[in-house]
């Protein structure tokens, strides 16, 4: 450890306070996105959907340590190196190139220093005049005219192939660079980061550092900021993001949740993501000896093998029900397809005899055949079937026999399942029937390509099914009073009443099919003496997202086979009609946790992790990096009760320290008082357990005013000032990009408010007004650089929230205004259309910020033009612009028409959720753009003139028109009459020609009478 003075950066500002590469993160962040599995903590539970990218949490981190030097520029390249973001560090991020791609993107006077070549077969290389064949090879250069078979030079150095990546990078935007090249987590540390060190330690020796590697370098950070290797808190802990990068970084931890799965995810982050290899070794050979053991166990059952010896994959149910018109008990599901890359499918044939349908598996089907059995028995909320020739249609809500009871309380006819059931009993609405079967072949079991096909269930099959049931009835009472199965009821809830609401299941168990619960009851039998029981058991919930009733069957596409999906593949308790349930076999498999990355060792730090509410922390902590809960947040409190009823009986150490119970009531989410209470308290906690210079982060993402302010309240009653805020755009740029949702997570920096200050609001206004102007002018130039950061990341969902979070730099500033304690004034319960001082100064910003958003096009034509327009037009102008991007989601026209304060209804053609659009002239009614926010605006003087040309009228008369309407203040709005009418031409170009050329011929008719002709 070198010699460092404790302290000696105690009131030094943070890098991150000052200058942060957000756009550079914003790229790293969707990089890991669209890494799907291969995300480091998904392994661990992809059901917990929260995460935020740990290139993200390790940036803040970083950040957070890092001190402001007198020369930003060496500060910030500094950072980029340590972060491997830097134009250098993309040679050793081993971009996914091929030789063969290479020599064709570098030119080389001496290739072959780097390259061996071979000829392709009966092929020779022309001669250059007076040259013999060696010496014309030894004069090529790249890239190459000529065909050779190009392959690096066998012994090359990684240092010399990283040269020629560099130069084959040169060029390409920063995105493209991160698409071409590994994470950097991914890569060995040492060859990644090994050659930065000289540069760090001769920009940071003036404090003392001298570092080798990350884990040194923020240790030495720590003493000299904190007197000690510093500690990062997360009281959100949630999937276990936050603690696991900071911990793998070289911190110290403290982690913390109310809800216990997602404690115990952060404990296997820690600890099974995080062990050391040696480690990591132990535990994936308990997994493979448990695993073994389960197996032989079902294996010596004979209940996942048929006749032949092959062995079942995946078993595919449906529910039946009874037609009330005819009596026959009729299979219930969307499709009957079931591999839509094989053509199998599944055929109904009637049995007269027994008033039921068989189910024929057809294989290798026709085109025509998949297409007509694309649609099964439900359709559109129906059980829709044909029998004789004759089409007989039911809707579902008859069948479950919907109604409202005497006190108008939604309630049905489905019998509630009693804590002994397992599956239907024989007069119940609802039966669960197995139709299909996947099999693995006998002579391809364990080998790495198999041969499967699909089946109906035969005899044998169904004697198995029987069997199975047998065990699970004898056995069920037994295994539930051990805790090996849930006894635990289904509470009702935002998520929870739907499996009682829609199957009568009134219990937990109720989700899993028989052979779910003889699976999981054997694999926790076997943990039973393992050393290793708490990171078994830790991947319990791994099994039960991939072995439930929950799990839909899906078909296949060209270029993906088919398979079980998992339950949680959103926020919810789906259920199914048709559902596939997995062998043990296949379920095992989920235990085998696959790490795609090559430094998770974190053993050299402590961590520390509690299962209690964030407002009752006790743990000097110097950094808090939160992510907390908001108002459209997940209901984990809910739906992780489907893990804890399995969980909560038995735990192991260290689980057993943790109570076993999703504490409803206790948890801090949705809005209004309580949450803001709650968000305080905790807050508070959080503030009092750090030093006087430590820094809070908090990461959040929302754009309704009404939950800004909350926010603005919560940090103001904390005690907590923020100091700056930077936007990352954690989601992928694809779909969403396109649609209305927010791309960006916002995070806030804050510090203690150390000193008191008070102010007045309409002093207030104008430092908000400089302040948001300053913040987002600063987004819109980022953007606008897309040579170095190649496509925009940011969209005006985001720059809204800009204008948000530099309000709350100002505001959280002062401890008094109007002479009233901040406080007791955010701590004061609301009352209803009440709007506080919060609420006025962030709706200012909303203003502020809204007023910034010009179209980019309407801006070239006249800059001037938005400024005097009104909310209505804005609105309208806005959203065109915002259509020629592809986005038709109906949440951005309700979020901007909020933004702007408009009723947006009267202007949508459509309000489909996913096909809004607009109005053009022609869907407008003469009176709609004659009254109401429309009425005596320049947008409907145009949409009129447009709907007037549409009908052949003279364009001199259209003119005339508009300028009688206008009066007196024609002359002074026509710039603007001119710019909005090209801009809506070329907006609706390519949808509405006809419109658009009306448009254009009225922007070019009044400027060119504005020039005199």
């Amino acid at each position: 450890m070198p010699n460092l003075t404790p302290f000696a950066l105690r009131d030094t500002p943070a890098l991150i306070e000052r200058i942060f590469p957000a756009q550079k993160i914003s790229a790293e962040a969707q990089k890991e996105r669209k890494a799907g599995a291969g995300q480091t903590l998904t392994a661990l539970g992809s059901y917990w959907k929260g995460r935020k990218p740990l290139i993200m949490v390790r940036a803040i981190v970083l950040g957070c340590l890092l001190p402001v030097t007198e020369d930003l520029e060496a500060d910030l390249r500094i950072f980029e190196q340590l972060m491997a973001i830097a134009d250098e560090s993309f040679s050793r991020r081993e971009p996914k190139l091929k030789v063969a791609e290479l020599v064709v993107r570098i030119r080389l006077e001496n290739p072959w220093d780097f390259f061996d070549y071979t000829l392709p077969k009966g092929k020779i290389l022309p001669l250059f005049e007076g040259e013999d064949n060696e010496n014309n090879i030894a004069n090529l250069t790249f890239p190459l005219q000529i065909p050779l078979k190009v392959r690096w030079k066998r012994g090359l150095a990684d240092t010399e192939k990283q040269k020629i990546y560099g130069l084959a990078l040169e060029g390409l935007t920063y995105e493209e660079k991160v698409t071409l090249c590994r994470r950097p987590e991914e890569l060995d540390p040492e060859m990644l980061y090994g050659p930065i060190w000289a540069a760090v330690n001769a920009h940071l020796g003036r404090f003392g550092i001298s570092a080798q590697s990350h884990q040194e370098l923020v240790e030495q950070l720590g003493i000299l900021r904190f007197g000690h290797r510093p500690k990062v808190g997360d009281t959100f802990c949630g999937g276990g993001s936050i603690p696991f990068e900071a911990a793998r970084l070289g911190c110290d931890v403290y982690a913390s949740d109310l809800n216990p799965v997602a404690c115990m995810l952060t404990w296997g982050a820690l600890n099974i993501i995080g062990a050391s290899p040696e480690r990591r070794a132990e535990i994936e050979q308990a997994q493979r000896e448990v695993a073994e053991a389960v197996d032989r166990e079902i294996v010596a059952l004979g209940i996942e093998h048929n006749e032949r010896g092959d062995r079942a994959k995946a078993y595919l149910y449906c529910l039946e029900t009874r037609c009330p018109e005819t009596g026959w008990l009729v299979p219930v599901t969307p499709s009957w397809i079931v591999s839509s890359n094989r053509n199998v499918y599944g055929k109904l044939v009637p049995n007269y005899a027994h008033k039921i349908f068989e189910i024929e598996i057809i294989s290798g089907a026709s085109k025509e055949e998949m297409i007509k059995e694309k649609q099964g028995t439900l359709q559109d909320g129906n059980l829709v079937y044909e029998l004789d020739s004759k089409i007989y249609s039911t809707s579902i809500k008859t069948l479950r026999g919907d109604y409202k009871d005497q006190d108008k309380v939604n309630k049905n006819k489905l019998r509630q399942w009693e804590k002994s059931d397992f599956k239907p009993r024989p007069d119940d609405i609802f039966q669960e029937r197995l139709f299909c079967i996947h099999w693995t072949t006998k002579e391809t079991l364990g080998q790495s390509t198999q041969e499967t096909y699909f089946a109906a269930p035969t005899d044998w099959d169904l004697a198995n099914e029987k069997k199975v049931e047998e065990i699970v009835e004898k056995n069920l009472n037994t295994w539930q009073d051990k805790g090996l199965v849930p006894d635990m009821a289904i509470e009702h809830g935002h998520n929870t009443s739907q499996p009682i609401w829609e199957r009568g299941w009134r219990y937990w168990h109720h989700l899993f099919g028989a052979r779910n619960l003889l699976e999981v009851v054997l694999f926790q039998k076997e943990l039973k003496n393992n050393k290793n029981t708490a990171h078994l058991k830790a991947m319990l919930p791994l099994i039960l997202n991939n072995a439930c009733k929950l799990c839909a069957w899906n078909t296949g596409h060209p270029g993906s086979g088919e398979y079980t999906a998992n339950a949680f593949y959103n926020q919810a308790l789906n259920t199914n009609y048709r559902y596939s349930l997995r062998s043990i076999s296949h379920i095992l498999n989920t235990l085998f946790i696959t790490s795609y990355t090559q430094n998770n060792s974190i053993a050299n730090c402590s961590s520390k992790l509690e299962c209690i509410s964030a407002q009752n922390i006790n743990e000097n902590v110097s950094l808090f990096i939160t992510d907390p809960p908001y108002a459209d947040a997940v209901n984990y409190e809910e739906i992780t009760e489907f893990f804890i009823a399995w969980l909560r009986k038995n735990p192991p150490p260290p689980f057993d320290q943790w109570v076993w119970d999703s504490r409803r009531s206790l948890a801090i989410k949705g809005d209004g008082e309580d949450f803001r209470r709650g968000m305080v308290a905790a807050y508070s906690a959080m503030t009092q357990n750090m030093p006087d210079n430590g820094l809070q982060c908090v990461m959040f993402t929302h754009q309704d005013t009404s939950v800004w302010s909350d926010m603005v309240s919560i940090f103001w009653a904390a005690g907590l000032q923020v100091v700056s805020a930077w936007y990352i755009a954690t989601e992928t740029t694809s779909g969403l990009k396109q649609g209305g949702y927010v791309q960006g997570t916002v995070t806030l920096l804050l510090r203690k408010r150390l000193e008191t200050a008070s102010t007045f609001k309409q002093r207030l206004l104008p430092k908000i007004r400089h302040e948001v102007a300053a913040q987002i002018e600063a987004m819109l130039n980022l953007n606008e650089e897309a040579s170095m950061y190649g496509e925009s990341v940011f969209n005006d969902s985001d720059l809204q929230m800009a204008g948000y979070a530099a309000a709350m730099k100002v505001l959280t500033q002062y401890t008094v205004v109007d002479g009233r304690d901040v406080t007791a004034l955010a701590l004061q319960p609301r009352q209803k259309g009440e709007n506080t001082v919060v609420d006025d100064i962030v709706q200012y910003a909303s203003e502020i910020a809204n007023n910034l958003l010009i179209p980019d096009r309407l801006k070239a034509l006249n800059p001037e033009t938005w400024g005097e327009i009104t909310g209505v037009e804005r609105f309208y102008l806005r959203m065109l612009a915002i259509e020629q991007t592809g986005a038709s989601k109906l949440d951005h026209y309700q979020n901007f028409a909020k933004a702007f304060h408009v009723a947006y209804q009267p202007l949508m053609a459509s309000l489909k959720p996913n096909n809004a659009r607009l109005k053009v002239a022609k869907d407008f009614k003469p009176r709609e753009l004659a009254s109401g926010e429309m009425a005596g605006t320049l947008l409907s003087e145009i949409l009129m003139a447009i709907q007037e040309l549409l009908k052949d009228k003279a364009p001199k008369v259209v003119i005339s028109q508009i300028r009688t309407s206008l009066d007196d203040t024609y002359f002074p709005k026509r710039p603007h009459l001119i710019a909005m009418a090209q801009y809506i031409g070329e907006m609706l170009d390519h949808q509405h020609p006809q419109e658009a050329q009306k448009a254009q011929i009225i922007s070019d008719r009044i400027r060119n009478e504005a020039l005199g002709g």
